[in-house]
């Protein structure tokens, strides 16, 4: 049964991330609440499955001329550094502000996007 669950978390995780929303959005809850992992397990188990989504999706994205190399090197460099820094300050942060602050993140982006409906809703 356990494996049936980590199959169909990969799979939701795997669909969202290769439509480029971030299956990290959807593993992360599911890890810590149905498989009752903490949170700094989650995003390690998350970081990991991400390399080898990211890499399939991008090598899909760019055959289908997805990918702009414009700017590209900035949001490179920008991320690893703030990448680098996000896996420091998530060792120092005791899990549960890890969860809260998690829990807000997807609070913000649930709210943007209902607000992204209505107001394209009221231009049509």
């Amino acid at each position: 049964m356990t494996i049936l669950i980590y199959v169909l978390f990969g799979f939701l995780s795997g669909v969202l991330g290769g439509l480029g929303m971030g299956g990290g959005t959807i593993l992360i809850p599911l890890l810590t609440i149905f498989v009752d992992l903490d949170q700094k397990m989650s995003q390690g188990i998350n970081l990991i499955a991400f390399l080898l989504m990211a890499l399939f999706s991008l090598i899909i994205h760019y055959k289908n001329g997805f990918i702009k190399p414009n700017g590209i090197l900035y949001i490179i460099f920008s991320g690893v550094l703030f990448s680098v820094l996000g896996a420091f300050a998530a060792n120092i942060l005791p899990a549960t502000i890890l969860r809260v602050c998690f829990g807000i993140f997807l609070i913000i982006l649930a709210f943007n996007q209902i607000f992204k409906i209505f107001t394209q809703n009221k231009r049509k």
